[in-house]
């Protein structure tokens, strides 16, 4: 189905199942095990054996010699694989760093080898006595120290940010020169973790030439094509199985070594082998967000309009890596004729970068949206009121271009009167509540949305039951249920009527879940196949497509109904179909918005940040299934409070590894930290994005929140940090005096 028109009345706009707070219908598999994720597939094939990975002990350089014998000597050991052993490693679908093979070493705990025995515990064992000698190399692990030498450069996070080196509109120079009020600021975020719960995890077979692997991966198409090209082996020969997945957050995005080593002990053991990467690995072995130093100018008339806005941003990659694009947003959110953005990238020696929940985004508006702060109390405006003023209904840099629609205002406002933003004291320090300093902050969100090509499969039997296959994920985010609710709407059956099958390659090939564009992109997708099934409904049982409802597991026409199971009467009736679009989205810009609200109370005496509540307003296109969208924004919320306050890779500038590679040393919020939070989703569509008129959501709820938490602790203390995380060092000292 080509979708290149804007989408009129649909069988959607019903709003019989989509739209409705639905509960997860896996939720009741997650709540009582029974939802197998990719280790714990002990009944998918048999005589599984345990691997174990090994990564390198440098940062850079050579691995000279690795002597495996006393470890293959260890009992129940079945076999040893090493780097040494293998020729590199082709690349796959945007993989930076090798993941296997050759004796260099690009990051420290690259893959080296993997030991397969019997159980866990032996292959751990032998693991510890493996001897490798390296040749090491100086290596760059440092951004501060490497930032002047930064080049410029181009990039895209693949999930809708990104840009030129540098992208100009106007004269900022002239412009910012002239303005009478300016700010020039420059503020840094650091390294930090995906940290989900599920580590990378595979279970690897091989049935003579033929591969299948059981693992936790959000985009199945992309991990197909690049197993198949990694381990040189025809794509056909390949299945990657994926129904549950314990967390992504963009860390799962693209084949990592524990499917390769997976694959490699297994056709090395002659046994099926599962393999799953310690949370040492987990952390230096993949990817994780790079960190950044952003400058940021800003230029305004005394009446709070932006007449100029640049933004510079630099981070740190290994060769042939891309920069965090973080000045994304900054082209997008706020008026000025005189514009620019400009990204840069170093060289680290360190594991590689990539894309993190809201790649771009997300880091680009903690600077930002402290920015907009900052120059709204120069200018002694309130920081809704300054952002109100700056609105645009266009794209600044192609004014021809509008935006499909933009509620940013209605955002803010909607988020102010709800949060009760007219109490706050806009002088800092002022507001106690015992041995609490409190303080209000905000911050906007956006993020754009981003189209893809997505398929899905659409099965009716005699009983009237709709099969949905597709190869879409769920990564915790209610695909399932959404996608069910989506084929129950168009074939006018109830929820308990359609079985959703997810997560196969043998599937018809989705979007996948990431860049919040799963959502829309793959219930499109299963719009398009409906489409194609009502119709084959309608003629086998002599009916007009035109003129049929599909309503209450009937098909009617006139004063006819028929069972919609009836049509399947004579064989099951089988469909499929992708959405695909056209340049609607290049002729109006599509992204979603939000105004994100927070209430601190920082300890007059060690200056602990506590988060009381939180409030976010977003506008996102129709909300699907609002109950699980809420549980996706509050938990971007949560990841936003960690950035804010205690997460942060801690790089061992002589070693260049992340010393905190656990979760005792790498520190991530839970629900339970903040005692209030809400979600407030305006009423609206975008014709223009997709026949759902939805767009998405789940990484609008961590964009601009870290900004909201720092505004609030300003708010309450008078201590303006510009360096995350914002934690007790850099409060301390500066706090106002606790009488």
């Amino acid at each position: 189905m080509k979708f290149d028109t804007p989408a009129g009345q649909n069988p959607i706009d019903r709003l019989t199942v989509v739209g409705k707070p639905t509960d997860r219908i896996d939720g009741k598999f997650k709540t009582t095990g029974t939802a197998a994720y990719a280790y714990e597939r002990h009944d998918v094939v048999p005589n599984q054996a345990y691997g174990y990975a090994l990564g390198a002990g440098i940062a850079k350089g050579r691995v000279r010699r690795i002597d495996t014998e006393a470890a293959k000597r260890a009992p129940g050991v079945l076999a040893i694989v090493t780097t040494l052993d293998t020729p590199k490693l082709g690349l796959g679908k945007m993989n930076v760093a090798s993941l296997f093979g050759g004796d260099q070493v690009q990051h420290y705990h690259q893959a080296i080898a993997v030991v397969v025995a019997e159980t866990f515990e032996q292959a751990r064992a032998a693991s510890f006595l493996v001897s490798v000698d390296y040749a090491p190399e100086a290596g760059k692990f440092d951004l501060a120290a490497e930032a002047k030498a930064a080049k410029p450069v181009e990039g895209s996070s693949g999930e809708g940010s990104g840009g030129g080196a540098e992208d100009r509109h106007g004269d900022f120079e002239g412009a910012f020169a002239e303005a009478p009020v300016t700010l020039d600021q420059t503020y840094t975020t650091p390294d930090e973790s995906h940290a989900m719960m599920e580590p990378h995890a595979t279970i690897a077979a091989w049935d003579g030439d033929r591969l299948t692997l059981w693992t936790s991966n959000q985009m199945i198409a992309w991990t197909h094509e690049s197993i198949a090209k990694i381990l040189g082996i025809p794509k056909e020969n390949v299945r990657i199985d994926s129904p549950y997945i314990g967390g992504g957050f963009g860390g799962k995005l693209f084949v990592r070594s524990d499917a390769v080593l997976a694959a490699l002990g297994a056709k090395a053991a002659g046994r099926p082998v599962k393999l799953a990467l310690t949370r040492p690995l987990v952390i230096n072995n993949t990817t994780h967000r790079p960190a950044t130093i952003q400058n940021i100018r800003i230029g305004a008339t005394r009446d709070g309009h932006i007449t100029a806005i640049a933004h510079v941003s630099t981070s740190g990659n290994l060769q042939d890596g891309k920069p965090e694009t973080a000045v994304d947003q900054t082209k997008l959110l706020y008026a000025g004729a005189n514009r620019l953005t400009a990204m840069r990238l170093a060289h680290l020696d360190l594991p590689e970068g990539n894309s993190m929940r809201a790649p771009g985004e997300a880091p680009g508006l903690m600077a930002l949206e402290l920015a907009m702060d900052e120059m709204a109390e120069t200018l002694g405006l309130d920081p809704v009121e300054f952002r109100i003023r700056n609105d645009t209904q266009v794209d600044p840099g192609k004014p021809e271009r509008p935006f499909s629609h933009r509620d940013f205002v209605g955002c803010l406002k909607r988020g102010a009167e709800a949060f009760g933003w007219d109490k706050r004291n806009p002088k800092p320090g002022q507001v106690r509540d015992g041995q609490w300093r409190v303080g209000l902050g905000m911050a906007a969100g956006f993020r754009n949305n981003l189209l893809m090509k997505s398929g899905a499969r659409v099965r009716l039997d005699r009983t009237g039951t709709v099969t949905v296959e597709t190869d879409m994920t769920d990564v915790g985010t209610g695909s399932y249920t959404i996608i069910a609710q989506t084929a129950a709407e168009m074939m006018g059956v109830p929820l308990d009527r359609v079985v959703v099958r997810l997560g196969d390659s043998a599937y018809p090939v989705s979007a996948g879940s990431g860049g919040q564009f799963g959502a829309n992109n793959a219930t499109s997708g299963v719009y398009a196949a409906c489409v194609k099934l009502r119709e084959g409904v309608a003629q086998r049982l002599g009916i007009n497509s035109a003129d049929a409802v599909f309503e209450d597991g009937q098909v009617r026409s006139g004063n006819r109904a028929v069972p919609l199971g009836e049509a399947a009467s004579a064989g099951e009736l089988s469909a499929e179909d992708s959405i695909e679009y056209g340049d609607l989205s290049k002729k109006q810009q599509q992204s979603t918005f939000a105004g994100h609200f927070v209430e601190v109370g920082v300890d007059v005496d060690t200056a602990e940040v506590r988060v009381r509540r939180m409030l976010a307003v977003c506008a996102a296109g129709r909300i699907l299934n609002p109950k699980s969208a809420r549980s996706q924004v509050i938990g971007g919320m949560t990841m936003g409070v960690g950035a804010a306050l205690m997460e942060e890779l801690a790089v061992d500038a002589k070693r260049g590894f992340f010393a905190n590679h656990d979760l005792a040393g790498y520190e991530v919020p839970v629900h339970a930290d903040i005692p209030h939070q809400e979600v407030i989703f305006l009423d609206e569509v975008d014709p223009q994005s997709s026949p759902m008129k939805a767009k998405g959501v789940g990484e609008l709820g961590i964009c601009g929140v870290g900004a909201a938490v720092a505004n609030a602790i300003y708010n309450a203390t008078g201590v303006r940090v510009r360096d995350y995380p914002i934690t007790l060092d850099k409060l301390l000292a500066r706090m106002p005096d606790a009488a």
